[in-house]
Protein backbone atom coordinates (compact mmCIF):
# COMPACT_ATOMS: atom_id res chain seq x y z
CA UNK A 1 0.00 0.00 0.00
CA UNK A 2 0.96 3.58 -0.50
CA UNK A 3 0.10 6.58 0.50
CA UNK A 4 1.01 10.23 -0.46
CA UNK A 5 0.77 13.05 1.41
CA UNK A 6 1.20 17.05 0.23
CA UNK A 7 1.31 19.67 3.46
CA UNK A 8 1.69 23.31 2.18
CA UNK A 9 1.10 26.50 3.71
CA UNK A 10 3.09 29.73 4.19
CA UNK A 11 6.85 29.58 5.73
CA UNK A 12 6.58 29.37 9.70
CA UNK A 13 3.57 27.72 9.98
CA UNK A 14 5.53 23.51 10.37
CA UNK A 15 4.68 22.52 6.80
CA UNK A 16 8.17 20.81 6.20
CA UNK A 17 7.89 19.99 10.19
CA UNK A 18 4.84 18.40 9.80
CA UNK A 19 5.75 16.59 6.73
CA UNK A 20 8.95 15.63 8.73
CA UNK A 21 7.07 14.46 11.41
CA UNK A 22 4.91 11.68 8.78
CA UNK A 23 8.05 10.58 6.93
CA UNK A 24 9.82 9.32 10.14
CA UNK A 25 6.79 7.73 11.53
CA UNK A 26 6.19 6.02 8.46
CA UNK A 27 10.18 4.87 8.76
CA UNK A 28 9.61 4.00 12.25
CA UNK A 29 6.84 1.38 10.98
CA UNK A 30 9.29 0.11 8.87
CA UNK A 31 7.81 1.74 5.84
CA UNK A 32 9.82 3.11 2.68
CA UNK A 33 9.66 7.13 2.49
CA UNK A 34 10.15 10.10 0.70
CA UNK A 35 10.18 13.67 1.97
CA UNK A 36 9.87 16.10 -0.44
CA UNK A 37 10.21 19.81 0.86
CA UNK A 38 9.52 22.81 -1.62
CA UNK A 39 9.98 26.66 -0.19
CA UNK A 40 10.62 30.16 -1.12
CA UNK A 41 13.59 32.29 -0.34
CA UNK A 42 11.50 33.86 2.60
CA UNK A 43 12.19 32.91 6.22
CA UNK A 44 8.64 33.47 6.94
CA UNK A 45 5.42 34.27 5.28
CA UNK A 46 6.41 32.98 1.41
CA UNK A 47 4.99 29.67 0.23
CA UNK A 48 5.77 26.40 1.59
CA UNK A 49 5.26 22.81 0.74
CA UNK A 50 6.09 19.06 0.91
CA UNK A 51 5.35 15.71 -0.27
CA UNK A 52 5.37 12.65 1.62
CA UNK A 53 4.91 9.28 0.08
CA UNK A 54 4.65 6.14 2.69
CA UNK A 55 4.68 2.56 1.10
CA UNK A 56 5.23 -0.56 1.78
CA UNK A 57 7.14 -1.12 -1.78
CA UNK A 58 10.14 1.16 -2.82
CA UNK A 59 9.46 4.44 -4.49
CA UNK A 60 9.59 5.39 -7.52
CA UNK A 61 9.89 9.13 -7.57
CA UNK A 62 8.87 11.70 -4.89
CA UNK A 63 6.31 13.83 -7.05
CA UNK A 64 2.85 13.18 -6.62
CA UNK A 65 -0.19 14.43 -9.11
CA UNK A 66 -3.05 13.36 -7.39
CA UNK A 67 -2.25 13.21 -3.42
CA UNK A 68 -4.89 11.14 -1.27
CA UNK A 69 -4.52 13.55 1.37
CA UNK A 70 -3.99 16.92 1.51
CA UNK A 71 -3.31 19.11 4.70
CA UNK A 72 -3.99 23.06 3.73
CA UNK A 73 -3.01 25.14 6.42
CA UNK A 74 -4.07 28.73 4.29
CA UNK A 75 -6.30 29.51 1.46
CA UNK A 76 -3.47 29.42 -1.33
CA UNK A 77 -2.63 26.05 -0.53
CA UNK A 78 -6.34 24.68 -0.08
CA UNK A 79 -7.04 26.46 -3.91
CA UNK A 80 -4.26 25.60 -5.33
CA UNK A 81 -4.41 21.34 -4.00
CA UNK A 82 -8.20 20.78 -3.22
CA UNK A 83 -8.78 19.99 -7.34
CA UNK A 84 -5.69 17.49 -7.17
CA UNK A 85 -7.13 15.16 -3.73
CA UNK A 86 -7.54 11.63 -5.72
CA UNK A 87 -11.32 10.86 -5.87
CA UNK A 88 -11.74 8.96 -2.19
CA UNK A 89 -8.60 11.08 -0.72
CA UNK A 90 -8.72 13.57 2.36
CA UNK A 91 -8.67 17.14 3.01
CA UNK A 92 -7.73 18.20 5.97
CA UNK A 93 -8.32 22.32 6.25
CA UNK A 94 -7.03 24.62 8.61
CA UNK A 95 -10.18 25.87 9.79
CA UNK A 96 -9.09 29.11 11.78
CA UNK A 97 -7.96 31.06 8.72
CA UNK A 98 -9.36 28.89 5.46
CA UNK A 99 -13.07 29.91 5.40
CA UNK A 100 -13.82 28.83 1.83
CA UNK A 101 -15.66 24.95 1.73
CA UNK A 102 -14.85 22.76 -0.60
CA UNK A 103 -17.53 21.70 -2.78
CA UNK A 104 -16.41 18.37 -3.60
CA UNK A 105 -18.31 15.39 -3.06
CA UNK A 106 -16.17 12.72 -3.99
CA UNK A 107 -13.70 13.50 -0.86
CA UNK A 108 -13.33 13.75 3.12
CA UNK A 109 -12.97 16.96 4.10
CA UNK A 110 -11.80 17.41 7.70
CA UNK A 111 -11.87 20.94 9.50
CA UNK A 112 -8.84 21.35 12.36
CA UNK A 113 -9.22 24.90 13.75
CA UNK A 114 -4.89 24.53 13.75
CA UNK A 115 -4.08 28.25 14.67
CA UNK A 116 -7.05 28.26 17.63
CA UNK A 117 -5.50 25.36 18.91
CA UNK A 118 -1.80 25.90 18.13
CA UNK A 119 -2.71 29.22 20.40
CA UNK A 120 -4.17 27.44 23.16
Amino acid sequence: METSIIVAGFGGQGVLFAGKLLAYTGMDEGKQVTWFPSYGPEMRGGTAHCTVIVSDEPIGAPLVAEPDIVLALNLPSFDKYEPRVKPGGTLVVNSSIVLKESQRDDIQIVTVPANDVAEQ
